[in-house]
């Protein structure tokens, strides 16, 4: 059912997206007066899956999932339809525009990206406003799985400072140790200040798995808070509300020591102590494979960490949501430049359909899916600008040489640029979704 909601999840996500980025060339074709001959989500070599025909314009749903077109008039594209190119010009087709409308039909699909995101983050912000957990919040330090051990942290250290600055948000100290390729790390150990080296090959380990690195410690202070159908501990008899006191006699200050007690206990009986409706109880109970008992745990008051939550009126929300996708452009940008920097190895850390339906939670949730709507709408404009021949950079590359040098490509320059260009964007897809099989299998 997770794997179901993530994929339905994605799927909509992109749906939208795609329709929004075709659209926006499709506007400046109509507005500069050029034909547009289809409009397509997915593609659709050989057969559609559903089409209908409005005056000069096919719409239609494809069923290969990888992306969408318009198909305008007089334009080397997709279609790679040479026989029209060998006609004289029309005054409808695009290769008859002068060069500055040729660009703004180019340009618009990453434009409606851009604009698309911000509208999102405004919207998300004014909606929900930002929640953050100050990392001067976490006071009883980190809790760190084996990567965070390999570069150096321990549980129960305090994180003070990275390459020199303070992280106010605890949840952006991995990202700004991988995007600002951080040299050290300013830890609090039992009372004692120490500076841990992050090298290259630290870098190469978060990229690799930088989710779930570092999490905020908390008490042991919880309560059954609901329970997994078919779990052991609705199995066991454990109710809504019951509240942990010990397990196998074995008292808990931390909840990460009660999770790794019950990882060494996995497939095996545990005798649990809780309280209900101010009566002790002991109810045996079988630890999963997994190690876990089946239950989603609420936190006793003063156990829980203490979010903030900062509020946007709406005129207040304009500016931080341009900020804020601002920033998340940099971030992007950041973590693409570090796939060229080979000591890194983030290349191995490239994914495609697997990596992206994973980004979305297990459980339908509209905030994260805004959220991450607005984060791929920005991703896919940036990967659009690209100077790749068969994307929209590439266009507007040989646009952009025209407008400067005053000549015109060869169509077929063009043509063979486009197929390059297809080519060498098959093979980056064929890789990222390998390298996503590969990691899906050796995880």
């Amino acid at each position: 059912m997770e794997i179901l909601i993530k994929a339905s999840q994605l799927l909509l996500s992109l749906s939208i997206l795609v329709i929004l980025h075709e659209f926006g060339h499709f506007m400046f074709a109509k507005i500069f007066k050029c034909r547009v001959e289809k409009f397509y989500l997915f593609f659709d070599p050989w057969f559609s899956l559903l089409k209908t025909r409005k005056g000069e314009t096919e719409y239609g749903i494809g069923w290969l999932p990888l992306g969408g077109y318009v198909k305008i008039s007089g334009m080397i594209d997709e279609s790679m339809d040479k026989e029209a190119m060998k006609e004289e010009p029309k005054e409808w087709e695009f290769r008859s525009k002068p060069a500055w409308q040729r660009l703004l039909i180019m340009i618009g699909g990453v434009m409606m990206n851009f604009i698309f995101a911000i509208l999102i983050y405004i919207g998300i912000l004014y909606a929900y406003g930002k929640q953050y957990l100050p990392n001067e919040n976490a006071v009883h330090g980190i809790v760190v799985n084996e990567v965070g051990e390999e570069i150096g942290l321990r549980t129960g250290d305090k994180i003070l400072e990275v390459n020199g600055n303070v992280i106010e948000d605890f949840y952006k100290i991995v990202p700004s140790l991988i995007l600002e390729k951080a040299e050290n790390i300013k830890v609090n150990r039992g009372g004692e200040v120490i500076v841990l080296p992050i090298t290259n090959q630290d870098l190469a380990v978060l990229l690799k798995k930088s989710k779930g690195i570092i999490s905020p410690r908390v008490l042991f202070d919880i309560k059954v808070g609901k329970l997994v159908k078919n779990s052991p501990a609705k199995k066991a008899g454990f109710k809504v509300g019951d509240e942990f006191v010990a397990i196998d006699g074995n008292k808990f200050t931390y909840y990460d020591q009660f999770a790794a007690y019950l990882k060494d206990k996995k497939s095996t009986s545990v005798n649990v102590e809780i309280h209900r409706d101010g009566t002790t109880m002991q109810l045996p109970v079988e630890v999963d494979e997994t190690g876990r008992l089946g239950f989603y745990p609420a936190f006793n008051e003063g156990a829980e960490l203490k979010h903030k939550t900062l509020r946007y009126g709406f005129l207040e929300s304009v500016p931080a949501g341009l900020s804020l996708g601002w920033t998340t452009v940099k971030d992007y940008l950041k973590q693409f430049k570090l796939i060229f920097t080979p000591e890194t190895k983030a290349y191995e850390s490239l994914g495609g359909f697997i990596s992206i339906g994973n980004i979305f939670p297990g459980q339908w949730n509209w905030h994260s899916f805004w959220n991450m709507t607005a984060l791929l709408s920005l991703i896919l404009g940036i990967m659009n600008l690209l100077p790749i021949p068969a994307l929209d950079g590439g266009h507007v590359l040989f646009l952009l040489y025209e407008m400067v040098s005053g000549r015109k490509p060869g169509d077929k320059f063009l043509e063979y640029a486009q197929i390059g260009g297809m080519i060498l964007l098959l093979a980056l897809v064929l890789y990222a979704n390998v390298n996503d099989v590969i990691k899906y299998i050796f995880k």
